[in-house]
């Protein structure tokens, strides 16, 4: 689709490498799915939001994330008006279409818990009103994998909520330069689309041809992260497996996926590429695993290459 290579051109403006990310957040923005961007400090995460911000014309808004936030920080709170004698909303910045939610892991859990409304639900209570959020919404949140002083692990029903976790590495020697270079020459990002044009093509997701057989091999690969025993054999480590909402996603983004490749049908290499990125944050391994050195990605990989692909 041109409005979504259009979109991509722009990002790539300011955005140099990160294919994987621009990508992930292209799909997150056709299939209203959250994503998780984990990587080290300056390497361009926030850039990359402000870029799609940009791109399509819609509202942004930061929020850093420390250990005094407050839930009212982020959903708003009700006020007394001494003019008016009377109280009033006050809206917080989850009222947006983009919300970076910036070292979301520094936050405590009952800070964290603020945005699984707004996230799920896509409405935020504030006092005995419930308010709905803008259209688009988009939560993309970052952490930061070395730091764990002071910060406090996203709990599994809050990871679900997030359709794909991203790792960000560094760029390579050749893209480093090429960052330095555009120091001296930034370029401008213009907007390529509409908000109407975004809601259209959310719509249109719906059109894109996915086989039974695929369903079935996505359903497959999400169950054997739940019954590993009977499809690997390193099914030892795994303590619980991925949810539902997993299976979903994995559909969803397949089928964006699809679309950012100019298609109007799902291939196998199509769901094969998001695998990683829609189970392995929703996989929980054991201790014995953390003993034995097995990491997700080990896994995952051996779940793939032991289910048939259709």
């Amino acid at each position: 689709m041109e409005t979504l290579q259009n979109i991509k051109k722009e990002i790539k403006k300011v955005i140099i490498g990160h294919e994987k990310l621009i990508d992930s957040m292209i799909i997150g923005l056709i299939t209203k799915g959250h994503i998780l961007i984990e990587g080290v400090p300056g390497i361009a995460k926030t850039t990359a939001v402000k870029a799609l911000a940009k791109s399509v014309n819609l509202d942004f808004k930061r929020i850093q994330f420390t250990p005094d936030l407050l839930p009212s920080d982020i959903t708003g709170i009700e006020i007394y008006n001494p003019k008016t004698n009377e109280f009033q909303i006050k809206k917080g910045p989850v009222f947006t279409n983009f919300l970076l939610a910036d070292e979301i892991n520094r936050a405590p859990a009952k800070v964290q818990s603020a945005l699984l409304e707004a996230m799920q639900e896509r409405q935020v209570s504030i006092a005995e009103e419930n308010f709905s959020l803008p259209e688009p919404f988009l939560v993309l949140a970052t952490q930061n994998p070395i730091e764990q002083e002071g910060t406090y692990p996203l709990p599994e029903a809050q990871l679900d909520r997030f359709m794909l976790k991203v790792e960000v590495g560094y760029n390579t020697l050749e893209e480093e330069v090429e960052i330095i270079n555009l120091l001296d020459n930034p370029k401008e990002i213009k907007a390529v689309a509409t908000k109407e044009n975004i809601l259209n093509i959310q719509k249109e997701l719906k059109n894109i041809h996915i086989d039974k057989e695929l369903i079935k091999y996505i359903a497959t690969i999400v169950n054997a992260t739940r019954y590993p025993e009977k499809y690997i054999k390193l099914f030892e480590y795994i303590e619980v497996g991925a949810s539902p909402r997993a299976t979903i996603s994995l559909v969803n983004a397949a089928k964006a996926n699809a679309m950012l490749k100019n298609k109007d049908y799902v291939a196998p290499s199509d769901i094969i590429e998001l695998i990683p990125l829609v189970l392995k944050h929703r996989i929980k391994l054991n201790y014995k695993a953390e003993a034995d050195e097995i990491k997700k990605d080990i896994i995952i990989k051996e779940i793939i290459d032991t289910i048939d692909i259709p």
